[in-house]
């Protein structure tokens, strides 16, 4: 038997809550998707913004760009919500904005990296990802929730699930995943459901889930995992491909593991750009292999997995393989 997923697609954005409130699936957008969604695909163009170190950035960014590393030559295609009514307020230092989820992500992403090539893929329409010439980054900040206790194999997925699935699989493309908002392991049961996409990711040579810790951690000062965000868990497959990057809410008005994965997408592309000879698994190893963990509170592989993305480690070599 195939089981669609159709209905339960859901952006992984947190509102502002109480420290103990968990946010379900249902109380996420919920949007249409896969088999049977009459939506219109579309690539929307990104507007470019100013190339100012934001005060929510690791210092590393503006160290790289410093160094001449900007995202270059790579392209990061972010699919996620940009068709729907829905909207939200949240400023990432060049003024409040009300936009939609997608318009979000993939500002965060084109701020992170801004000489990068940013494409806009609708999640709507469940058409297939196409890939760009070159170094590709997709970001993904959603899931894909259903009845837990099936395998992912009797998944019916769309095409574009499926495209996305196919490229972490061959390593023909660097997916950055958002962890998710439950406070549970990766893949793990929330309301009797899991997120699919999660756990037909797990173990793919590029694929890299991200949670969210609450901010930027330092050796002197070191962070601690959001209260919302999802955690590596027992399965050493996660652990091994598991970071964590500072989602400063406070500063931004903007909290969730949606915009923990876009900081990693940035990161990716960044990478991409000075070593421009590497694959998209080496690049994958690079981030998960050069990961902080000095700078975590009480760090444990099954909360934190390989650690907080270092961006000034992962370009410190003078060659990845």
């Amino acid at each position: 038997m195939k089981l669609g997923v159709a209905a339960a697609l859901a952006i992984l954005w947190a509102p502002i809550a109480s420290a103990q409130e968990v946010l379900s699936a249902d109380e996420m957008a919920a949007l249409c998707h896969g088999g049977g969604s009459i939506c219109v695909s579309a690539t929307i163009p990104v507007a470019r913004t100013t190339q100012t170190v934001q005060n929510w950035m690791s210092p590393d960014v503006g160290a790289a760009w410093a160094a001449g590393y900007k995202g270059k030559g790579v392209t990061i295609t972010m699919v996620d919500d940009f068709s729907s009514t829905s909207r939200f307020s949240g400023n990432f230092g060049i003024g409040v904005q009300t936009q939609r989820h997608g318009e979000w992500t993939r500002e965060e992403a084109s701020m992170i990296a801004p000489a990068a090539t940013i494409r806009s893929k609708d999640f709507s329409t469940g058409t297939a990802v196409s890939l760009a010439r070159g170094l590709n980054v997709l970001n993904l900040s959603y899931g894909m929730y259903t009845t837990a206790g099936y395998s992912t194999n009797q998944i019916w997925w769309a095409p574009e699930e499926s495209s996305i699935i196919s490229y972490a699989t061959k390593g023909s493309a660097i997916v950055s995943k958002a962890a998710g908002n439950d406070s549970v392991a990766v893949g793990g049961v929330t309301d009797g459901q899991q997120d699919y996409l999660d756990l037909a990711l797990i173990g793919k040579p590029t694929a890299i889930f991200v949670g969210a810790l609450s901010t930027n951690g330092t050796t002197a000062n070191k962070a601690q995992l959001a209260w919302y965000s999802d955690y590596a868990g027992s399965n050493t497959a996660v652990q091994s491909h598991f970071l964590v990057v500072g989602v400063e809410g406070d500063k931004t008005g903007l909290y969730g593991t949606s915009f923990a994965a876009p900081i990693i997408s940035g990161y990716a592309a960044i990478i991409g750009s000075k070593f421009t000879k590497a694959t998209p698994v080496q690049i994958t190893n690079d981030l998960l292999n050069t990961a902080r963990t000095d700078t975590l509170v009480n760090y444990d592989p099954s909360i934190y997995g390989k650690g907080e993305a270092s961006l000034s480690r992962a370009l410190a070599p003078v060659a990845i393989h």
